[in-house]
Formats: structure tokens, C-alpha cells, sequence
């Protein structure tokens, strides 16, 4: 954006400090307007005719400026969560459960969403309840972080289950 000495128009229309218009001024009467208050004049709509000035304290404004693109970076980047996927059996260790139970928790407190799957061998297949036990008990030791989007859903072979964190507002 243009400012104070930067502005080549011969003719500007003003607008004030509060708001209200000041009617089209040349752009030497508007300078000094800018400077009686200790503001500077900011060029806003350039093809305009007359082109529109503002008279405003340009550092404050460029300011809420990058804290408003700030926030909505922030927002945004809350939105893109990823979606990681932990493979669990119906048999497993307790070690190796800590240690998946460990890095999911890292990942939910970082905002993203874990889907925990268990595959189904052979015979697994009549003891599905087994592997609904491992997700039930690796949902019971997350749920101060996390909460359960769906619950344990059998598909073929294949069971799954979709953690989601806490929403702390």
C-alpha cells in the first residue's frame, strides 16, 4: 500500500481518522490534514476516481493486519489434521501396546486423528471380540485426550476404530 509521499494522484478523496468522509482534497492539503494528527495518509482504492485516502496510523494498522492473517493460519492449520493409523492384532503384547499407546497419544495431544485397525488371521476370525477388547481398553487409556468419532466396526477381516482429541474450548 501506498503511503504519505508514496501517493502519486494530483486530487484525493479523504476519509478521516473516525470514518467520516472529508470531501476530495489535493493530495498536499490531505498530507497536511494527515500530519495536523499525527497519522499518515494511506492510499486505499487506487483506481478510484478520485482515488480514496485514509488518514490512519499505518504501523497500527499493518499490525492488526498480520495478526488477523496470524489467526487465520492458526485455524486453518486446526483443520488440516492428519489422520494416522496404528495396525493393533487381537493378540498382542503389552509392551508393544505401551509403545503404540505412547506415539497416539503424542499424536493427539498434536491435534491429528488416529484410526486403529485390526486385521483378522485365520482363525482370529471366531474370537472378533478379542480384537474389539484391544481397541475398547486402547480407547479407555486415551479418553482425558481423546473421544471415540466411531466406535469398533467390523468389516470383512478387518476392525476399525476413529479417535478424535478433545476439543479444549
Amino acid at each position: 500500500m501506498l503511503i504519505n509521499d508514496q501517493i502519486k494522484a494530483r486530487e484525493v478523496l479523504v476519509i478521516g481518522p473516525n470514518g467520516e468522509q472529508v470531501g476530495v482534497k489535493s493530495l498536499q492539503d490531505a498530507l497536511t490534514l494527515a500530519s495536523y494528527a499525527n497519522l499518515d495518509l494511506v492510499l486505499m482504492s487506487p483506481n478510484a476516481t478520485p482515488p480514496v485516502c485514509k488518514v490512519m496510523d499505518y504501523n497500527k494498522f499493518r499490525y492488526e493486519k498480520q495478526k488477523k492473517e496470524k489467526e487465520a493460519l492458526k485455524r486453518q492449520k486446526a483443520n488440516m489434521s492428519e489422520l494416522k493409523e496404528y495396525r493393533l492384532s487381537p493378540v498382542i503384547d503389552v509392551g508393544d501396546f505401551e509403545t503404540k499407546l505412547r506415539n497416539a497419544t503424542k499424536y493427539l495431544e498434536k491435534g491429528d486423528k488416529i484410526k486403529l485397525t485390526i486385521r483378522f488371521k485365520g482363525r482370529q476370525m471366531a474370537h472378533t471380540e478379542l480384537g474389539k477388547e484391544v481397541l475398547e481398553q486402547f480407547a479407555s487409556r486415551v479418553t482425558e485426550i481423546a473421544d471415540i468419532e466411531q466406535s469398533p466396526k467390523l468389516d470383512g477381516r478387518t476392525m476399525t476404530m476413529l479417535l478424535v482429541p478433545k476439543k479444549n474450548k
